[in-house]
């Protein structure tokens, strides 16, 4: 088993992975198939914004692939990520998930993130699992917020620190917020 980054020429396998996801489980809550063209989009944009692609390649075959990308878009949440992984039904079982998580977790920590969120489908066991055996802890459940397959859904986020932050905040401490506010001082010119 090899884990590396990947290239536009594993864009067919990743979709044909994304598609297994949507089309026969609860990991993915898209409704419908994606297309090559949405995957080169969402690839190029991972990449272009410094985040991971990483594919699992078994016997020479892209197998399994994952990703983090940012967990809200404010500049508060700026050091935890949240991340993506999937591996093809006739690979799972074999470490590959493993392997993909590990290799997240030493490429986050190498880029001084703090924190790596997973969005879990709450009954999804060999997820929550794997997770664990990496040191994610549950943080919180959201109830009935998907819906696939004609049943409702619960979204189990779990969350594993990394490393301390990269020091101070760059905004300042609350300390030197101007009092009674809820964040830093802000200019309007």
């Amino acid at each position: 088993m090899t884990v590396r980054s990947a290239t536009e020429q594993d864009l067919p396998a990743i979709l044909d992975i994304t598609n297994d996801a949507i089309l026969h489980g609860t990991a993915l809550w898209s409704l419908a198939p994606v297309d090559l063209a949405a995957r080169r989009a969402w690839m190029r944009e991972r990449v272009g914004g410094g985040f991971p692609v990483l594919v699992a390649e078994h016997r020479g075959r892209v197998a399994g692939f994952a990703s983090y990308g940012r967990f809200r878009p404010h500049e508060g949440y700026l050091h935890t990520v949240e991340h993506s992984l999937y591996v093809h039904p006739v690979a799972r079982g074999l470490g590959l998930g493993t392997a993909l998580l590990d290799a997240l977790l030493a490429d986050a920590s190498a880029a001084g993130r703090h924190v790596m969120i997973g969005g879990i489908e709450a009954t999804n066991q060999v997820s929550i699992a794997l997770h664990e055996r990496a040191g994610f802890t549950p943080a919180a459940v959201l109830h009935q917020v998907g819906r696939k397959f004609g049943r409702w859904l619960d979204l189990l986020f779990m969350q594993k620190l990394i490393a301390p932050p990269p020091g101070p905040d760059p905004q300042g401490p609350p300390s030197l917020w101007p009092p009674g506010s809820v964040g830093p001082p802000v200019s309007v010119e």
